[in-house]
């Protein structure tokens, strides 16, 4: 009894802990589960606050690299002068002087202010009658225009110099200007023309040929009397003397009541022919035309003309190869003849006709009166042609004599020259063909050449053959290119060989019947054969059925004879 009493206890014992488990673990892992859930919950939370600030951060990164690529990007150029045509003004006409300035930038430019930089009175057209030239033009926003106008307000009329010889004047001009956090300046600069004052003519006997001028390296004559250097009389190459002019010194009058000139008589060029983007020499000869005076203390300047698509800020057609554009000269002698030289480089844009070059002189008499004077020169500029051939495609590029070739290639005018007249032909001991015309070929087109020719010796050397091309330039001289190819011509065939050529042909053609007589017999022999082997299997089977029959009735004989 006491067993059974301490085994049910054991078991209670055992129950209610299985209960106590029981009840306790769902809470447990509930505890557990509802302990995790927060944690996860601001795990997450953490990390997307962590992202979001790295996202943050990336993309103000992001903006501050465009913001400066943009700040990089932002820039203000000004440009002067555009789609003005380059003014021309006359001596002692009062006037104005309009300058157009852009901001071709993508950022505003502020607080700008345009003046004009004179360092010394003789390089101006202008008379400089006050002290401040400059002008305000506030702000010029990207993409806009503004105009900088000289002698339309309270300063009054701009007015010409009396002495201006009609020679072009540089205006250089310094801008400044800011963007709001730095400042800016910079220099531009534009061509004017001038017109000289006319004058009446002198008669003076100790003038000696003033008025005109010797020949020139290009073979140019001086227009007779004074015009101005545009005129048609330099259009191929020339020289022009103008008026000397009393300019200040000494007395302000010439004591003997002469006036000393000195005029060109003419100019070389080394070498002769002057090229586009070649460097050449220029030699200017002079000639003091007084008899009595002599004239020292000489300057010289050369000024080339503008060249360019935008007038009024054209870059000069020639340039000084040594940085320096003038040129002095002691002393001439009265009736006596000196040289000046220059080094000067054509620029390789240049088209192809004559441009001229304005020469300024300044010099004393012996009571050091002082003298201006000017003179032009007309320089022919030549563009070398260029031009170039696809190659030459020849069809059939192997022929025999008699027969017909096609030949065809492209002409390429890669120069900036036209060329006149063109034409083309082939020529060979092979070959025989007709002229071909093809026209005149602007720079930059292309002239298509398609010939026939006649294959008429036999021939098999490396390049046997040659297209030979003809044009002309703008003054008709004529020039010749040859280009040389190969085409391989053959011998004849002859009439025998033809001959024994088509006898087996005959041959051939005369055996075909033959061939299906042939064939056609095969056939027959082959089906008479089967016929013969079909009846004599037929024979055969016939003769085992009537042996195997005639057993059996030999077999039953027998066993009739046997019966009882």
């Amino acid at each position: 009894m006491m067993r059974l009493f301490k085994r049910t206890g054991a078991l209670l014992t055992c129950i209610c802990m299985i209960l106590t488990l029981v009840m306790v673990a769902p809470g447990r892992v509930r505890a557990e589960e509802g302990t995790a859930a927060p944690r996860t919950a601001e795990g997450q939370d953490t990390a997307k606050s962590q992202k979001t600030l790295q996202e943050s951060e990336d993309q103000g990164t992001d903006e501050a690299g465009k913001g400066d690529a943009a700040e990089a990007l932002a820039q203000i150029r000004l440009s002067v002068g555009d789609g003005q045509e380059t003014p021309v003004f006359k001596a002692g006409e009062e006037t104005t002087l309009t300058i157009n300035i852009m901001n071709k930038g993508n950022l505003d430019a502020q607080n700008v202010q345009i003046s004009p930089v004179v360092e010394n009175v003789n390089d101006s057209p202008f008379d400089m009658s006050r002290l401040n030239y400059d002008r305000n033009l506030g702000t010029i926003k990207a993409g806009e225009q503004v105009s900088a106008v000289w002698g339309d307000g309270e300063d009054g009329k701009l007015v010409v110099r009396q002495d201006v010889t009609g020679q072009s004047y540089k205006l250089v001009f310094r801008i400044t200007y800011d963007d709001g956090k730095n400042a800016y300046e910079t220099s531009k600069y534009v061509f004017v023309k001038t017109e000289a004052a006319p004058k009446e003519e002198e008669k003076d006997p100790d003038d000696g040929q003033q008025g005109s001028g010797g020949n020139n390296g290009a073979g140019g004559e001086a227009p007779a009397g004074p015009t101005d250097s545009g005129d048609s009389g330099m259009d191929a190459g020339g020289i022009y003397n103008s008026e000397p002019m009393v300019s200040g010194g000494g007395s302000g009058s010439v004591s003997d009541g002469s006036v000393p000139r000195v005029i060109v008589t003419g100019f070389d060029t080394n070498p002769k022919e002057v090229k586009a983007g070649s460097d050449f020499k220029l030699t200017v000869h002079l000639k003091n035309t007084s008899k009595k005076t002599a004239v020292s203390n000489m300057l010289f300047d050369f000024q080339a003309p503008a060249s360019g698509s935008d007038a009024a800020a054209e870059a000069p057609a020639f340039l000084p190869t040594s940085g320096s554009s003038s040129v002095y000269l002691d002393k001439i002698v009265a009736g006596g003849t000196k040289d000046i030289s220059i080094e000067l480089n054509a620029r390789a844009d240049l088209v192809q006709k004559p441009y001229s070059i304005e020469m300024s002189m300044k010099y004393e008499d012996k009571s050091a009166t002082q003298f201006e004077g000017n003179s032009s020169l007309a320089i022919p500029i030549k563009q070398e042609p260029r031009f170039e051939f696809s190659e030459i495609q020849v069809a059939p590029d192997t022929v025999s004599v008699g027969e017909e070739v096609n030949i065809t290639s492209n002409l390429y005018n890669l120069g900036r020259v036209k060329l006149y007249n063109v034409k083309v032909k082939f020529e060979g001991d092979a070959i025989e063909g007709q002229e071909q015309f093809i026209g005149n070929l602007d720079s930059g087109a292309t002239g298509m050449v398609d010939g026939i020719v006649t294959a008429m010796a036999e021939s098999y050397e490396e390049e046997n053959c040659k297209l030979v091309m003809t044009y002309e330039d703008d003054a008709g001289n004529v020039s010749t290119v040859e280009q040389p190819f190969t085409m391989t011509v053959t011998a004849q065939a002859e009439m025998a060989d033809m001959s024994m050529m088509e006898m087996p042909e005959e041959e051939t053609g005369s055996s075909l019947p033959v061939m299906f007589l042939v064939i056609a017999v095969v056939v027959i022999a082959a089906a008479a054969l089967a016929v013969v082997l079909i009846k004599r299997r037929k024979k055969k089977m016939l003769a085992a059925e009537e042996e195997e029959l005639m057993d059996e009735v030999e077999r039953l004989t027998e066993d009739e004879h046997q019966q009882p």
